[in-house]
């Protein structure tokens, strides 16, 4: 009987680091279940994608233990690799938004339960240009909270140092004229806020991106809120968010498989990191483009 071979990356920063108090007992569950583990503590920005594509094509399955960040980059590797095989998730980070999403333990240990004994489930991968994303591409109010917001506050203070920082923004308020085109339509329109999702969970808040999400589907959840004229239209779209509704005058909302947008010096954010500022930009959803293992006893039809 041939021995299964796990390449096993993690970051040693993400979650308060919590992944070097588990570490030895994951790497052991793994051990039991007949893997042959290579482990990897991740070294700089980018280092996981780096890994990822250059791994010898030995490994029956790659582990990652991070936050978004961490899971994004090794998701970029494998969409540009020659094979792709399945990706098991040990969350790690603040807000674990798409383990949150298809379910995956935020315990460490049932993580990596879930990672041997689980099922693979192809999820759908966001394309942005040449890069890749996980379940969120965003812009606008508070989508540079993730990645301005410092380590030691997001490991002090988890989902609280997001709001922290996001707090700072409400005064200075920016909009963004842009023409997208989808495959529903066109809008054109100035936007304070837009994000293209494929996630129950956004920021760490459920709800927000809508009803009956699927994650294999072929198609995102799209939402655009237009810039307020008055401090009472800026109540209205922050109730619409503490409510989990749509306000047809302030928002569009819609499902889309494909966005092409035109727009001026506009950051974006990939999964909490940065994803540049491009003036256009295609937008694709790669249905069931990759495997993760999910629990066998929970669906992810959500």
């Amino acid at each position: 009987m041939s021995v299964k071979k796990m390449l096993f990356i993690y970051n040693p920063l993400s979650g308060k680091s919590q992944i070097r108090s588990n570490l030895l007992d994951i790497i052991d569950i793994f051990v039991k279940a007949g893997y042959e583990v290579t482990a990897h503590p991740t070294q700089c920005r980018g280092d996981a994608t780096r890994t990822v594509i250059d791994r010898e094509p030995i490994y029956d399955i790659v582990v990652c233990s991070g936050g978004d960040g961490t899971l994004d980059e090794v998701v970029t590797g494998m969409m540009h690799s020659q094979e792709r095989i399945p990706i098991g998730y040990i969350p790690a980070g603040s807000t674990n938004d798409f383990a949150t999403s298809i379910h995956i333990p935020n315990n460490m240990r049932k993580a990596a339960d879930t990672v041997v004994e689980g099922k693979d489930f192809l999820c759908d991968i966001g394309e942005f240009n040449d890069r890749n994303f996980v379940y969120i591409a965003a812009f606008g109010l508070f989508t540079d909270v993730s990645y301005e917001t410092r380590q030691d506050m997001k490991n002090l203070l988890g989902h609280m140092a997001y709001m922290l920082e996001g707090m700072k923004r409400l005064s200075t308020i920016d909009s963004y004229h842009m023409k997208i085109k989808y495959d529903g339509g066109v809008i054109e329109d100035e936007f304070m806020y837009g994000m293209i999702t494929n996630s129950v969970s956004v920021g760490g808040f459920r709800g927000i991106t809508g009803n009956k999400i699927k994650f294999d589907d072929g198609v995102f959840e799209v939402t655009l809120i237009k810039k307020p004229s008055n401090p009472i239209e800026l109540n209205e779209i922050a109730a619409s968010f503490v409510d989990r509704r749509i306000n047809s005058e302030c928002m569009y909302s819609f499902k889309a498989s494909w966005l092409d947008i035109e727009t001026d010096n506009v950051n974006w954010t990939l999964d909490g990191e940065y994803g540049g500022n491009p003036t256009k930009i295609r937008i694709a959803d790669a249905k069931q483009a990759l495997a993760f293992k999910v629990s066998q006893e929970t669906g992810v039809a959500l």
